[in-house]
C-alpha cells in the first residue's frame, strides 16, 4: 500500500515508468510549469487568476529515420507548451478536468505522440496544491489494407456488440448478411454468457474469469455461423480484416496485454466493445440487443434496427 500511495504522488514520469509495457517507448516531460488562468467553478475564483503548476509526460514512437539533430523530426517541448497556452486562451473553464483532456487531446495530435501523462495543480486555493491526473493515449493507426487501384487504403471497421439474446435470436444470420453487405470489416463482440460466472470477491482474478467466460461465449456465437471465427490476437484481427472475414473477439489476451488497457470491470463487456472500438478506430460500434449505451464514446455509437 505505501508503495501505491507513494507512486499516486509521484510525478507522472514515474507513473508512466510504472506502467510501461515489456517494450517501453521513449519520452519527453515538462516539469514545474506555470501558468496563470481564471479558471474554476466557484464564484469567488471567478475573474481571478489563479497559478496552475502542469506536469506533462509524453510516450512517443520512435523516430522512423535517424534524427540528424534535426529539430523537425522530434516532438518538440514547444508543442507541449504551446498546447498549454492555446487551451488556457481559448476560453474560460469552470473544471481542471476539462482543461487536462483538452491539453492531452492537443498533444495527441502531433503524430509522434503516443500517450500523455497531465497533472494540472491549483497553487491558490488552499494551502497545498490541489490538482487531477489523466492519463490519455492514441487510438491505433488504422489497418492497412489495398483498394481496387492497388494502393494502400486504412480499414476501419464496425465492431458489432450482440448481446445473448441477439446470439440465439433466429434472425442472427440475416443480421451478418447486412453487416456483410456493408462492405466493411466486421468484429463480432459479446458480454457474458447468461448462465452465469463465479464470483471469487478477488478483483485480479475475477477480470480473468470474467474474461474467459466472454470467450466462451464467443465460442458460442461461432457455433450458430460458420462465419464467425473467434480470435485472440491483433494480429489475427489485422488478417482477417485485410480478408474481408468476420471475427468474434475473444478478449483476454489484447485486453490483459495492453499498456493502455480499459479502465472497466470486464463484466462491462460493452464498455470493452467500445473500447476495442477506440482502439481499432473503428467506423462505430453497433449495438445489438437491449444494452446500454456506453458514456464518453470517441466513436459513433448506434443501436441496430430490432
Amino acid at each position: 500500500m505505501t508503495s501505491d500511495i507513494s507512486l499516486a504522488f509521484a510525478h507522472p514520469e514515474e507513473r508512466a515508468e510504472a506502467s510501461a509495457g515489456a517494450d517501453p517507448r521513449d519520452r519527453i516531460s515538462l516539469r514545474d510549469h506555470i501558468a496563470l488562468a481564471d479558471i474554476g467553478a466557484f464564484q469567488q475564483e471567478r475573474g481571478q487568476s489563479q497559478r496552475l503548476r502542469f506536469n506533462v509526460v509524453v510516450e512517443v514512437r520512435p523516430a522512423p529515420a535517424p534524427l540528424e539533430d534535426d529539430v523537425d523530426r522530434i516532438l518538440s517541448y514547444d508543442r507541449i507548451t504551446e498546447a498549454i497556452a492555446h487551451e488556457l486562451a481559448a476560453e474560460r473553464l469552470n473544471l481542471l478536468e476539462t482543461l487536462a483532456a483538452r491539453v492531452a487531446e492537443r498533444i495527441l495530435a502531433a503524430p509522434q505522440a503516443m500517450r500523455v501523462f497531465v497533472r494540472i495543480e491549483k497553487l491558490d486555493r488552499g494551502p497545498g496544491a490541489l490538482g487531477v491526473e489523466i492519463v490519455r493515449s492514441r487510438a491505433a493507426v488504422p489497418v492497412q489494407g489495398v483498394g481496387a487501384d492497388g494502393a494502400e487504403t486504412a480499414l476501419h471497421p464496425v465492431v458489432v456488440f450482440l448481446s445473448n439474446a441477439a446470439i440465439g435470436s433466429a434472425d442472427l444470420a440475416a443480421r451478418l448478411d447486412t453487416l456483410e453487405a456493408g462492405g466493411l470489416p466486421v468484429i463480432l463482440t459479446v458480454g457474458l454468457p447468461a448462465t452465469g460466472v463465479p464470483q471469487t470477491g478477488h478483483r485480479p482474478t475475477q477480470r480473468r474469469i470474467d474474461l474467459l467466460a466472454i470467450e466462451q461465449n464467443a465460442w458460442v456465437l461461432a457455433a450458430r455461423d460458420p462465419r464467425c471465427v473467434v480470435v485472440a490476437t491483433r494480429t489475427e484481427i489485422d488478417w482477417a480484416m485485410k480478408h474481408d472475414k468476420i471475427v468474434v473477439w475473444a478478449p483476454s489476451k489484447i485486453v490483459l496485454d495492453a499498456v493502455d488497457g480499459p479502465q472497466v470491470a470486464a463484466s462491462n463487456a460493452v464498455a470493452l466493445a467500445l473500447w476495442l472500438a477506440e482502439q481499432m478506430a473503428a467506423t462505430r460500434l453497433e449495438l445489438h440487443g437491449d444494452v446500454s449505451t456506453p458514456a464518453g464514446s470517441r466513436v459513433p455509437v448506434i443501436r441496430a434496427e430490432a
